[in-house]
């Protein structure tokens, strides 16, 4: 019996081939023509114009500056970009809106969950329901006890003492340069993974090792976020199928995190998992049997406590090199809660210490670790303020632009002051729907008081031992796409030690 194919069945099976492959192009096309006609590339507006053409680039050195400039000149406060289907606002009355009022019709939404979905996968950032109810309790629960606040501050304390100063006690000695920003998105990752994992990747040891886990995790996240800048989802997806480009690049990164993250919960059922305090051990407790979703809550909380805190630092000591007058009343205040004598603050003392507090928050008000955040409407809706917003389109409320705004903050909104924070001594708050740098209503970070606490320690030991100044006062800062703020070039400073 011959098992060879007939000239007619093999013209057959071309055909076929053929056809199948036609149909399968032109539906791609058909889909693709679709979503460009949803997306009405032809807008005319300036505001499409200048985006599609980049044209804003001529006049601003980031798109958060030209949103801000935008957003400063509409009467509402908001501004619609046609092409993205996006309707960006900076009005306090919209943001307490979709984050509160009307939180129901305002969720993640689906297309933000794919972009960032093989990264995050279900993790709590990025997903809308029960699943997100059930992680939000479920952390709230772990991170509002005692015990994991205390163990949270014994390792910030450790990482502080015997990594971060020694390293910049010898910067100093050799007056050498060197980038702050890496040197803090190194001490807030091993902060992060010993909390998050319980695993130490010592990214600050002396000898500043490259970390693949750290490599790695950075390019997932910044290619994730890529993906949200491209003309249409259809480009990424396509890159993402035949498995070339970014999204090979990307696959590959992430590969390197599952691993990790695997290893640990592997080791940990291995190990016993009850009487540690890491997050993976206590998530483990509520998350018994399904591997791959714990493997997403803990990847959420390292995105967060890795970019945010080391963001939020970076822009802080870029304003306090500039600002003397704040350095000043930051060591006058810590001389009266710590003492001349007393190297490091403790916890119960960094609570008392307001105008630190105030300086932080200020300094975030004019560089948000994240500048802005996106949700999807679930239904037809008006916006306070007026504006339409049509079912399934994108809104986004923008704090870089916020605190920016002279309508809000009056007219010294670009200077940085915290003594607006400031009444009779004591450190007043701000309204969370004008200052949403760690969201607000329901939705509002649960990590805030751990990331604060975090960044306190820093500021009081670094602020008391040195002075931190940047090597180009006049650094033009430009911001590299991603989750989070961060410095294209980083933030190049020498630091001095005090004789005081």
């Amino acid at each position: 019996m011959s098992f060879e194919s007939s000239p007619s069945l093999q013209s057959m099976s071309t055909t076929c081939g053929f056809l199948f492959f036609s149909f399968t192009a032109l539906f791609s096309l058909f889909s693709f023509l679709i979503f460009v006609s949803r997306m009405k590339p032809w807008c005319n507006c300036d505001i499409c114009k200048s985006y599609l053409t980049m044209s804003w680039a001529n006049k601003f050195a980031n798109l958060c500056d030209w949103y801000t400039h935008l957003l400063r000149k509409s009467p509402t406060g908001t501004i619609h970009v046609h092409v993205l289907g996006n309707t960006i606002t900076s009005n306090p009355e919209n943001v307490e809106y979709i984050l509160k009022i009307n939180f129901e019709n305002y969720p993640k939404g689906k297309p933000f969950s794919t972009l960032l979905g093989d990264l995050l996968g279900r993790g709590i950032f990025n997903v809308d329901g029960h699943s997100w109810k059930f992680q939000r309790k479920m952390a709230s629960l772990e991170l509002g006890s005692v015990s994991i606040r205390s163990f949270a501050m014994q390792l910030v304390t450790k990482e502080i003492h015997t990594r971060l100063m020694p390293l910049l006690t010898a910067r100093a000695e050799s007056n050498t340069p060197f980038d702050l920003q890496d040197i803090l998105r190194r001490f807030s990752f091993d902060n992060i993974c010993q909390f998050s994992f319980g695993l130490d990747p010592g990214c600050l040891l002396p000898s500043l090792p490259v970390s693949d886990l750290a490599e790695s995790f950075d390019l997932a996240s910044k290619l994730s976020a890529e993906r949200a800048m491209t003309a249409s989802p259809f480009i990424w997806k396509a890159k993402r199928f035949f498995n070339v480009g970014s999204e090979k690049k990307l696959k590959k990164a992430i590969k390197v995190v599952n691993d990790v993250a695997r290893g640990m919960i592997k080791q940990r059922r291995e190990m016993g998992f009850t009487a540690r305090n890491d997050l993976l051990s206590r998530f483990m407790g509520s998350v018994n049997d399904d591997d791959e979703y714990l493997r997403d809550i803990v990847v959420s909380f390292l995105l967060a406590g890795r970019d945010t805190v080391a963001a939020a630092l970076t822009g802080f000591f870029y304003l306090l090199s500039g600002t003397p007058e704040v350095e000043a009343l930051i060591r006058a205040e810590l001389d009266r809660v710590v003492g001349p004598v007393q190297d490091f603050a403790t916890f119960e003392q960094v609570r008392e210490m307001h105008y630190l507090n105030a300086a932080i928050h200020e300094s975030m008000r004019l560089f948000p670790s994240i500048q802005f955040d996106s949700k999807f409407a679930t239904d037809d809706d008006v916006l306070p303020d007026g504006t339409f917003v049509r079912k399934g389109s994108r809104v986004t409320y923008h704090p870089y632009a916020m605190g920016r705004m002279e309508r809000i903050w009056g007219p010294d909104c670009l200077e940085f002051k915290p003594e607006r924070w400031v009444q009779n001594g004591v450190f007043v708050p701000a309204c969370p729907f004008k200052y949403p740098v760690f969201q607000a209503g329901v939705r509002v970070c649960l990590g805030k008081d751990l990331a604060l606490m975090e960044m306190k320690c820093v500021v009081a030991t670094l602020v008391k031992r040195f002075d931190v100044r940047l090597v180009r006062p006049d650094q033009e800062l430009r911001f590299v796409p991603g989750l989070t703020a961060t410095l294209r070039g980083g933030l190049p400073v020498r630091v001095y030690e005090r004789k005081c």
